[in-house]
């Protein structure tokens, strides 16, 4: 991941390669991604799916901060935020694009859009690898790698007609590990934090605290 982080995320750009340089003069035929322009999709372009897998990969290392800043990379909307980057980007800024494009002239302009799995992987990488909320079975395991910036988060999940209200404190400045974890006031034990979930109709509230 350090390779990564130093050959392949090219923060000035707001682009995260598949990797570089592209396939254009060499001798030997990798298969069909040499068909595309060197620095277009498979080619040495930003290949969604891939730079997503990044973001999972550095918060499954414990490194918030990374995972969050290449996540807001590559969330769409930072794509758009100034006029001359809508007139970069070129596609929709509220769904992912399969590809951005790293070819000279055309760096930054996005790619196939609305058909990619991606998006699919975006919402799961900032859902369960970030703020670490994942369901398990009949439990939710939380887990989060947050930047040590944020003070905390909360969200809310619903199952069936019961709420879980969901707190998580960060008062050290850290990106992961739980000091202390309760459900309705009843400590939760074991590391990862898990939490049952049950459709009782009721309104409970979780608490975790990094440190």
């Amino acid at each position: 991941m350090a390779a990564v982080d130093r050959e392949l995320i090219l923060s000035h750009e707001r682009l995260a390669l598949l990797f570089r340089p592209p396939f254009d003069r060499s001798p030997r035929d990798p298969g069909y991604i040499k068909g595309y322009p060197p620095g277009i999709r498979e080619n040495g372009g930003q290949y969604t799916h891939a730079a997503i897998w990044a973001v999972m990969a550095f918060a499954a290392q414990g490194d918030g901060d990374k995972a969050s800043a290449l996540f807001w990379m590559l969330n769409p909307i930072n794509q758009t935020r100034t006029r001359s980057d809508a007139y970069r980007y070129r596609v929709e800024p509220y769904v992912v694009a399969a590809d951005v494009y790293a070819a000279p002239g055309q760096i930054g302009r996005g790619g196939w859009t609305w058909y990619t799995g991606s998006a699919g992987w975006m919402h799961r990488a900032g859902i369960e690898s970030i703020l670490g909320l994942r369901r398990r079975g009949d439990c939710l395991e939380l887990d989060p790698c947050i930047p040590q910036s944020w003070p905390g988060f909360e969200a809310s999940l619903r199952v069936g007609t019961t709420r879980y209200d969901i707190s998580v404190l960060n008062p050290n400045s850290v990106s992961t590990g739980a000091i202390s974890a309760d459900l309705d006031g009843q400590m939760l034990l074991g590391r990862p934090v898990r939490a049952p979930l049950k459709d009782d109709g009721g309104h409970h509230r979780l608490t975790l605290t990094l440190g």
